[in-house]
């Protein structure tokens, strides 16, 4: 049996932009993905800490060093420019790889800059 736990999070980031008509997704600075361990296309969850609205999309690269996470699309309609968000992405995996699996964290300032990076320690499960 496989079970879905945090693989990784951007904690805290700040939307910087909005894109409607463009057809989706979230542009999200390679630096920041790079830190958190997000591959580009892959799916995201997104928790907007600002209003409550949860939703999901995948990641897309944006340019480096820049903070830039820009929404796309229909997500607009549940984010808006200066909103603070929660950005993770999760993994199914058994009950063997859980035991060595840490999460990697980041958490962010207001322009999006990398503040630290952590790991949490193993987690125990019931056997």
């Amino acid at each position: 049996m496989k079970k879905s736990f945090l693989s990784s999070k951007i904690h805290k980031a700040t939307v910087t932009d909005t894109q409607l008509d463009y057809e989706g997704s979230c542009e999200i600075d390679i630096s920041l993905l790079n830190a958190a361990g997000i591959s580009v296309h892959e799916k995201i969850d997104i928790y907007n800490i600002t209003n409550g609205e949860r939703f999901t999309t995948y990641a897309i690269e944006g340019k480096p060093e820049t903070g830039n996470i820009c929404l796309n699309g229909a997500c607009c309609h549940k984010a808006s420019i200066g909103d603070k968000i929660i950005i993770c992405t999760y993994a199914d995996m058994d009950i063997k790889e859980i035991k060595n699996h840490k999460p990697k964290i980041i958490h962010v300032d207001d322009k999006n800059k990398i503040l630290d990076s952590n790991n949490f320690d193993n987690m125990s499960l019931v056997e």
